[in-house]
């Protein structure tokens, strides 16, 4: 029984003592900070709002091209007896690209020139029935004047003349046919031989030799080869409908191609698509996108570049030495510069949030006032969205309307507001966008900013 009794004592001093130190844990977890803040003020991060100079960019994503880039098709069709270039070679204007067999359009050439002498035969032929007519119709108006035959008799051998002179003129009509004729043919077999319509390279070749392709007279006939101008490269991406209206021919642009992983090429707009490029149309999933063509301006390709003057100086970093080989359909991503401000009041991006004034609890002391029964029941006020930040100051936030321009990818222009210095609540997320009232105790933390970001101005 004893032995009971001590174990019962032991077993209440361990659970006394345990209770006391989960007590003395909690009070000085509380004074520290551990579990609580000892006050009801909003933890937050905060930056502050700095003079600095915003370019917006557009970024998009899109594959190398060459500016110039002919399809090689042939006009007639038949097998390929002569084929003497090889994907990639350097190639000049006039240089022969391919050869047709021409064996069938010789024999129409053949067939065409016998039909000319045959039309000019049968000419000769009218104009000699033409000369009889008309020495018959010399004689037959000779007896007419000597009253030797009828009226009837002179009518008809003028008739005949006439039908002479028209017979002739078919003839002749019939010689220029033919000799159209054999123009076409002998063009059809010209075209048996293919030559390179400019300078340049053969950047695809799709047939071999003895293969046989289809002319462009019988539907779309065969594409044989491309031929590029190589020094001459663009990117075609594609831009969204949003965010296509900042884009202008001219703006400049920064070109990461996937194949050059550190560096960056330089480029400008040159063509912007009017009309759209639709996927996925009828679903929930679709997408309208506008083509926009982006000039390489940085060397490629080629000993020499082109000329850059149309870059703005800093905007776009310059590329690290050597010349860049591109070849069509690599894959890039382009960052267009559409708009640059300079020293301009500017905030984390994360600091501009949205409230809605119509319920803020200085509109709301209305909602109170009774209503008489046989008024008309109007709803909740309409939304009043207005951009806002919180300013800190000896703890207190205070929301400021502000009017927002531009913004990079870290920081949003400022118009109206604010004067440059105050400091703003940039986070956590659910204080900037729900919790934080005007007037609300707040205590920070230190100064919070985005790791990599430096401001541009002072």
């Amino acid at each position: 029984m004893a032995k009971q009794s001590n174990a019962t004592k032991r077993l209440l001093w361990i659970v006394g003592g345990l209770l006391i130190l989960v007590v003395i844990l909690g009070v000085v977890g509380r004074v520290t900070g551990m579990f609580g803040s000892g006050s009801d003020a909003t933890s937050v991060e905060t930056a502050k709002a700095e003079i600095r100079s915003i370019t917006q960019v557009v970024t998009a994503s899109g594959q190398v091209q060459p500016e110039t880039d002919v399809a090689i098709s042939p006009d007639v069709s038949g097998e390929i007896i002569e084929l003497p270039v090889r994907e990639g070679d350097q190639i000049a204007r006039g240089m022969l690209l391919a050869r047709i067999k021409p064996d069938f359009y010789l024999t129409q050439v053949e067939q065409a020139e016998a039909g000319v002498l045959q039309s000019k035969a049968n000419m000769a032929q009218r104009q000699a029935d033409l000369l009889n007519a008309e020495a018959e119709l010399k004689r037959q108006r000779d007896l007419f004047a000597k009253q030797a035959i009828s009226q009837s008799a002179l009518e008809a051998s003028e008739t005949q003349s006439d039908v002479a002179t028209a017979a002739l003129d078919a003839a002749r009509y019939a010689v220029q046919s033919a000799e159209a004729r054999l123009r076409e043919a002998q063009e059809q077999v010209s075209k048996t031989a293919i030559y390179s319509p400019m300078d340049g390279t053969i950047s695809r070749l799709d047939v071999e030799l003895g293969e046989r392709v289809v002319g462009t007279s019988q539907m779309a006939g065969t594409e044989m080869m491309r031929v590029a101008r190589l020094d001459q490269m663009e990117i075609e991406i594609e831009v969204n409908e949003n965010e296509i209206v900042n884009v202008a021919l001219g703006d400049s642009a920064a070109i990461e191609v996937d194949a050059y992983p550190d560096r960056s090429f330089r480029g400008v707009i040159t063509e912007i698509a009017n009309s759209a490029r639709t996927t996925a149309a009828g679903t929930q999933e679709q997408v309208t996108e506008f083509p926009v063509k982006v000039r390489i301006l940085d060397p490629h390709n080629v000993d020499s570049a082109s000329g850059d003057a149309v870059i703005a100086s800093g905007e776009v970093p310059m590329p690290a030495n050597g010349i860049a080989r591109f070849r069509p359909g690599m894959s890039g991503t382009v960052d267009v510069f559409t708009e640059t401000v300079d020293n301009v009041v500017a905030v984390p991006i994360q600091a501009v949030t949205v409230r809605d004034f119509a319920r803020l609890p200085s509109n709301d002391e209305d909602e109170e006032t009774p209503v008489e029964s046989d008024s008309v029941a109007t709803g909740p006020p309409a939304e009043d969205l207005r951009r806002v930040v919180f300013l800190v100051a000896d703890g207190v936030a205070s929301m400021v309307e502000v009017e927002t321009g531009i913004s990079d990818d870290t920081h949003i222009e400022v118009r109206s507001g604010l004067a440059g210095g105050e400091e703003v609540v940039i986070g956590p997320y659910r204080a900037v966008s729900r919790d934080l009232e005007d007037g609300g105790a707040v205590e920070t933390g230190g100064q919070g900013s985005l790791p990599g970001f430096v401001a541009s101005g002072s």
